[in-house]
């Protein structure tokens, strides 16, 4: 049953969406995992934790439930331009598969029309709803250009992101500066001079 939790408190408006049935066993899990972590699981700052991160975990994944390609189709019209069309500094907050940490940063993603166009705003949820899942980086940047180029059908697509990962820099090898980019392209922007103007173009800042 999907539960839906729409309140003020506090000057504010919170709006919860979750599933009790998921709730209630992923709170009992992260109980049982506070205890085998050596922590106190009944004490005052951790009794409603694992409700809380139960929550957290359903909305940080909740990609799962959405239809990237429903998105785009939502909002697709037709017109004669056959120019780049980019939107880049998308932000990603991503979970990594092999850790369940964060990784975190941004996406830049092109491409050239072919008779349509979708609403800009869906570009940007197409990342979102394929971040908000269990991923790696590469595979993510692989998901959002199979996306566009399946249901637009431009004459091509182009993605980058650039990220922070937490698993590096929080444990393992430690280094706090790096970042990791992945780039994929289609189409027009296998060739070398379109694909050199996008890269020109998202490393540009035109304000």
């Amino acid at each position: 049953m999907e539960h839906s939790f729409n309140g003020k408190k506090g000057g504010y408006q919170r709006i919860d969406k979750f599933d009790d049935a998921n709730t209630e066993k992923l709170s009992s899990h992260y109980k049982e995992i506070l205890g085998l972590l050596g922590e106190d699981e009944t004490r005052e700052g951790l009794q409603d934790t694992p409700l809380r991160v139960a929550k957290a975990m359903q909305f940080l994944l909740q990609g799962y439930d959405q239809d990237p390609e429903a998105m785009l189709r939502s909002a697709m019209f037709q017109e004669d331009y056959q120019q780049m069309v980019i939107v880049k500094d998308i932000e990603i907050f991503s979970m990594c598969e092999h850790h369940m940490l964060p990784f975190i940063g941004k996406a830049h993603v092109g491409y050239i029309p072919n008779g349509y166009i979708t609403g800009l705003s869906k570009i940007a949820r197409v990342v979102d709803a394929f971040a908000r899942r269990l991923q790696v980086q590469e595979r993510l940047t692989l998901q959002i250009k199979e996306c566009i180029q399946n249901t637009l059908n431009p004459l091509g697509v182009a993605v980058v992101i650039e990220a922070q990962h937490l698993c590096m820099q929080m444990r393992g090898i430690q280094k706090q500066h790096s970042i990791t980019t992945t780039s994929d392209f289609t189409g027009a922007f296998e060739r070398v001079a379109t694909r050199e103007e996008f890269i020109k173009l998202i490393s540009s800042n035109l304000s």
